[in-house]
């Protein structure tokens, strides 16, 4: 990403559209309609071209805009820049607006390398530079922390280093090439001229933009991808459509090893039956002769989940295999894997030395998935119980412990606040308790059991930086210290960070 310099609108002027029409909120019905009275006291009205002093970046990816002491936020626009911009919607306290030019070019800006970056919704910061993406992914968390947990970061510069007391966020860990990263891929159909098309959804809505390679997606997943369409057009076969219910081929789903080398194809379909399939998988494995396993998931639901409740292997493996270091995993069609797995390396290093571990401890992993980090940690903990609600993430699990042999393992299913104080009348007494929750983030009654449990460590590993500030401000009021944060960066141009922070008894 060596040309810097981009002039002109010609970035900000589609996604900007985009985003215009999906925050817009126009009269669908066509006729006009009044503008409500409080309009007339914003400094800036609808359709008006203003000039916006851009800020930051919003956690959707738009700039923050100031104009005349408003906030706009701007598809495609730069902190720093100074841009000439439409106003496309309003609320009381903030609009959206189109960027129209750029009158000042912040030097972070970079020309993105991929050719379908303005119209797809699957990246948002190509724009900008790597190491401007880091710079902000950190700031997105230090903001978080102040803002919605009103904790006290350490003053600083962007390097992480403190010159008073305070949470010591560090630098973005960042990739030394963060293209190419993703295992897996989940790609809807659709139809163009006759033919199945297949890629990603434009942004702000479901028109699908049809791809040929994805600069973040494993090479093996655009070549599964390109595959899958060639074969369905040759049979005739006809994609789904959300609006009417009809037609076959919702979704493939594609997950390769990266260390393994190992493909799964998962064809989700919109019934129980794949005519000519005994064709599909031939032309599959004449095509791809990595894969190992080719999947049939059924969902019949008029929905915009992915999955049904039903999945077949049609030939090979029921699994697919890859590592995390030292640790082997079976992957199973709807098992959830990290996407990145050179950064969840990254990821779960820095929780397994915030945990402390000697050898000794006994530590509690909750949300603990397939048992990926609950392995991880495995390697240097006396014992690691793992609790997840998901019972067949939990048989998975305990498959991942055999597989690696592992035997100072347990696992069990259902809710953590349920389960942590059953294991402590059963004697468990954590060391170290380690939460990796979705992005709502830990439950209530989690939060409320760890405090009652009281561990000498608690190890957070988040994928939203607001819910994290917000359960570390509950943690901080009940008796913990929170030391410090390193973002890492699993998802490279796009707006997401996942940070590892580390809370000490007081």
């Amino acid at each position: 990403m060596s040309e810097k310099k981009r002039t002109g609108s010609a970035l900000g002027n589609d996604r900007g559209r985009s985003q215009g029409r999906h925050a817009g909120g126009g009269n669908k019905g066509g006729g006009a309609k009044a503008a409500p009275a409080w309009m007339a006291d914003l400094p800036v009205r609808l359709g008006q071209q203003v000039e916006a002093d851009i800020v930051g970046i919003s956690h959707e990816g738009e700039g923050v805009g100031r104009a005349n002491g408003f906030t706009l936020f701007v598809a495609g626009a730069l902190p720093g820049e100074r841009a000439l911009v439409e106003v496309a919607h309003l609320k009381k306290q903030y609009g959206h607006a189109r960027l129209v030019e750029l009158l000042e070019v912040s030097p972070d800006r970079v020309r993105p390398d991929c050719g379908i970056y303005e119209q797809c919704g699957g990246c948002q910061l190509q724009h900008l530079s790597y190491e401007a993406q880091l710079r902000v992914k950190r700031q997105q968390v230090v903001d978080n922390l102040e803002r919605i947990g009103k904790l006290a970061v350490a003053a600083g510069n962007n390097e992480g280093t403190a010159s008073q007391e305070g949470i010591v966020v560090h630098p973005t860990v960042g990739m030394a090439d963060p293209w190419r990263y993703r295992n897996k891929a989940q790609v809807p159909f659709g139809e163009e001229r006759g033919g199945l098309i297949g890629g990603f959804y434009a942004q702000g809505s479901h028109d699908i933009i049809d791809m040929e390679a994805c600069l973040i997606q494993h090479e093996a997943n655009d070549e599964v991808v390109a595959r899958v369409k060639e074969i369905g057009s040759r049979l005739g076969f006809r994609a789904y459509r959300e609006e009417t219910g009809t037609g076959l081929l919702r979704h493939v789903v594609v997950k390769v090893g990266f260390r393994t080398g190992e493909i799964m194809v998962v064809l989700v379909t919109n019934g129980a039956e794949i005519p000519r399939v005994d064709e599909w998988v031939a032309g599959i494995r004449e095509a791809l002769p990595a894969v190992k396993s080719i999947c049939h998931n059924i969902n019949v639901k008029q929905t915009n989940v992915i999955f049904g409740d039903e999945t077949r292997t049609l030939w090979g493996s029921d699994v697919i295999y890859d590592y995390i270091g030292d640790v082997k995993f079976a992957i199973s069609a709807r098992s959830f894997f990290q996407v990145n797995p050179v950064q969840t390396e990254v990821l779960y290093g820095k929780a397994l030395e915030y945990a402390g571990l000697t050898g000794d401890e006994v530590v509690v992993d909750a949300y603990c998935g397939i048992g990926t980090i609950s392995l991880f940690l495995a390697q240097r903990a006396g014992k690691v119980y793992g609790v997840e609600i998901v019972e067949e993430a939990i048989s998975d699990a305990r498959k991942n412990a055999a597989l690696n042999g592992m035997s100072n393992v347990h696992f069990e299913a259902g809710p953590a606040e349920v389960v942590l104080p059953a294991w402590t009348r059963q004697g468990v007494r954590p060391d170290v308790i380690v939460v990796d929750p979705p992005r709502k983030g830990c439950d209530p009654a989690l939060l409320a059991t760890i405090l009652e449990l009281r561990p000498r460590r608690v190890v957070y590993v988040s994928c939203s930086a607001a819910t994290l500030a917000r359960d570390l401000r509950v943690l901080a009021d009940g008796g913990y210290g929170v030391a410090e944060v390193t973002p890492v960066d699993m998802f490279p141009h796009t707006v997401h960070v996942e940070s590892v922070c580390l809370l000490v008894r007081d």
